[in-house]
C-alpha cells in the first residue's frame, strides 16, 4: 500500500468524540477502507517534510464532495468544514481539514495514469462483462480547462459509456497534437468488449479501429460521412435508387420508430441491407468483418418547423433494422446522459481548473461522482437533487458511497477492465 494510505486505528476513532451511532460508524468505516483498497495504487507526489494531512484524507474528502456538488477546490475545502465532524469519525486528520491549495497542489502532481488506473480497477467491480450490450464511444472537450498564458488548448477526452448501467467505463485523454482516431485504440484496448457493439461517431470510421473492434471480438456500428467521400457518395446514391423502386429485389430490413415529447414528434426509419446488395462496394476489404450497410431518415415535427435528416452506417453485424435502429439510437445516451450531464448538472465546461494535471484528475472525479450517483437507485429523483441530498444528509452518503465502494455489495469475478 503507497505510503499515506493508512486507515486510522480503533484508538483514534474512539478518542475523536461526537455523538455518533455505532452501526454507521462500522458502515461508513467499511466504506472508506473501500476507497482505501480501489485507490491504493495512488503515490503521493508531496515530499515528506511538507506532509501535513494524510493522502487518504485528501482522496477521500475530494471524492465525497464531487459527489455533493463541488466544482472546484474553495468547495472541496468548505465541503470539508462542514462536515468535519463526521469525517472524524472515519479520517484521521491530523492537522484538520486541508486547505484549498493543498487540494489544488496535490491534485496538480497525482499521476492522472495511476488515479485512472485505480478508476478502471473500480469501474470492474460495479459491471460484469457487457456481452450484448451497446458501448457508445464518443469524445469530449473541457472548455474552460485551456490557459491563454500558457498557450495550454483545452483538454480533450474520450469515454466509453455503458448504455444500459449508465455508468463511464474508461476515460482516456487525446494528447496534444493528435486526435481521436489515435486515442479510440488505446481505449479500447482498457475494455473487455467481448460480444459487445461499439457505436461510434464519423471520426472513429476508421479501418484500423473497425479491426481493433473485431479483433476484440466485438461488434461495430460506425456513422459514415464525408471523411470518406468516395464511400458515403456510392452508399448514398444506392440506397436513393433503392428507394425509389421500393427495395423490389432486394433483401432489405426495415423498422420504423415514432416518439412524442418535448412538444416534439419524431419519426425514425431505419434500412439495412447486406454488403453483397451493393454489386461493386468501393473497398469492401479494407473495412474488417463489414457485413451490413444502413441508411436512417428522422423527420422531427416542432412547434414552429419541420427538419429531415439522413444518415448512413457501417456494421459489422447482421442485416437486422431493430437491432442496429436501436444501437443508433442508443448512441445518444453519451451525449445526452453523460456529457449533457457533466455540463449542466457538473458544470464541467465552466470550470476553470487547468495547472498541470489537475483538469484531468478533477475530471476523473466527476466521473467517478457520476457513476455513483448513478449506481444508487432507491432515491427516484434527477441526479441534481440526489447530489444536493448526498451534501445535506450524511446518512445518503453513506447509502450512494455503500452501493459502489463497499466489497461485501459488489461481484468482481466478471472482469470489465484489462488494464
Amino acid at each position: 500500500m503507497s505510503q499515506g494510505f493508512e486507515t486510522k486505528s480503533t484508538d483514534v476513532i474512539k478518542k475523536s468524540g461526537g455523538q455518533r451511532q455505532p452501526r454507521q460508524v462500522a458502515d461508513i468505516g467499511s466504506i472508506q477502507q473501500g476507497l482505501v483498497e480501489h485507490f491504493s495504487d495512488i503515490k503521493d507526489p508531496r515530499v515528506e517534510r511538507t506532509k501535513k494531512h494524510q493522502l487518504t484524507d485528501i482522496l477521500v474528502i475530494a471524492i465525497l464532495a464531487v459527489i455533493g456538488g463541488a466544482q472546484g477546490w474553495e468547495d472541496i475545502e468548505n465541503y470539508g468544514i462542514s462536515k468535519q465532524q463526521w469525517l472524524e469519525e472515519f479520517l484521521a486528520l491530523p492537522n484538520g481539514i486541508p486547505s484549498d491549495d493543498t487540494f489544488r497542489r496535490v491534485f496538480e502532481f497525482i499521476n492522472p495514469e495511476a488515479l485512472n488506473r485505480c478508476f478502471l480497477k473500480w469501474v470492474e467491480t460495479l459491471v460484469s462483462k457487457m456481452g450484448g450490450e451497446i458501448i457508445p464511444i464518443d469524445g469530449k472537450t473541457i472548455r474552460g480547462s485551456y490557459d491563454r498564458n500558457q498557450r495550454k488548448s483545452a483538454l480533450n477526452v474520450i469515454s466509453a459509456w455503458s448504455s444500459e448501467q449508465h455508468l463511464v467505463l474508461a476515460q482516456m485523454k487525446v494528447e496534444d497534437k493528435s486526435n481521436e482516431i489515435t486515442a479510440i485504440p488505446a481505449l479500447l484496448e482498457l475494455l473487455d468488449i467481448t460480444g459487445s457493439i461499439i457505436t461510434i461517431d464519423a471520426i472513429g470510421t476508421q479501418t484500423e479501429i473497425a479491426k481493433k473492434i473485431i479483433d476484440k471480438k466485438a461488434d461495430y456500428v460506425l456513422s459514415l460521412k464525408a471523411n470518406h467521400p468516395t464511400l458515403c457518395s456510392q452508399v448514398s446514391e444506392w440506397f436513393e435508387t433503392a428507394q425509389s423502386r421500393n427495395f423490389s429485389g432486394i433483401d432489405v430490413s426495415y423498422d420504423k420508430r415514432i416518439e412524442k415529447g418535448h412538444h416534439r414528434r419524431e419519426i425514425r426509419e431505419v434500412w439495412t441491407v447486406p454488403v453483397a446488395a451493393i454489386g461493386e462496394l468501393y473497398q469492401p476489404k479494407l473495412w474488417a468483418g463489414l457485413q451490413t450497410l444502413v441508411m436512417v431518415v428522422r423527420v422531427r415535427h416542432l412547434w414552429n418547423k419541420t427538419t429531415r435528416e439522413v444518415q448512413f452506417y457501417l456494421s459489422s453485424l447482421n442485416s437486422d433494422a431493430q437491432l442496429i435502429g436501436r444501437a443508433i439510437r442508443k448512441h445518444w445516451g453519451i451525449e445526452n446522459q453523460a456529457h449533457w450531464t457533466l455540463d449542466c448538472t457538473f458544470a464541467e465546461d465552466f470550470c476553470r481548473i487547468r495547472s498541470f494535471h489537475s483538469p484531468q484528475n478533477f475530471a476523473l472525479l466527476r466521473r467517478i461522482a457520476l457513476n455513483a450517483l448513478n449506481f444508487e437507485h432507491t432515491y427516484k429523483r434527477s441526479l441534481r437533487q440526489k447530489m444536493k441530498r448526498t451534501a445535506m444528509d450524511n446518512n445518503y452518503m453513506i447509502q450512494v458511497l455503500s452501493c459502489c465502494f463497499l466489497d461485501s455489495t459488489l461481484d468482481s469475478s466478471n472482469s470489465l477492465c484489462q488494464a
